[in-house]
């Protein structure tokens, strides 16, 4: 079996709340290294306009978006941490779409 990108080398950098990632990330970045970010990945993805925000805001109502037209983050953290079944839901939705947007950027920073 081929690496799904055999002329780059990809690290996946993870860790718990403040575990030394940007840190890391920076440090990579000094070094000529392309970062992705998949946090800031998914806050693009739940723009205003977006596919994934019009998913939320269908499931969770309206009242998830402030007078800008932008997600609530921390309402919508407070409703799916109070349930396991939302949080699932949420994270079916989000986490293909960012794994697939980190695919496609990784193939456009080989190109």
């Amino acid at each position: 079996m081929q690496a799904p990108y055999p002329d780059r080398y990809v690290v996946g950098l993870t860790g718990g709340i403040a575990s030394g990632k940007s840190t890391v990330s920076a440090r990579f970045a000094a070094l000529g290294a392309e970062v992705l970010d998949a946090d800031c990945i998914a806050r693009e993805l739940v723009a205003p306009g977006t596919t994934a925000l019009a998913a939320i805001v269908a499931r969770h109502g309206p009242d998830l978006l402030d007078d800008g037209g932008q997600l609530r983050r921390g309402e919508l953290r407070r409703r799916i941490f109070a349930d396991g079944a939302e949080k699932a839901w949420l994270e079916g939705l989000l986490h293909p779409l960012i794994r697939s947007e980190l695919q496609r950027r990784i193939r456009e920073t080989a190109a």
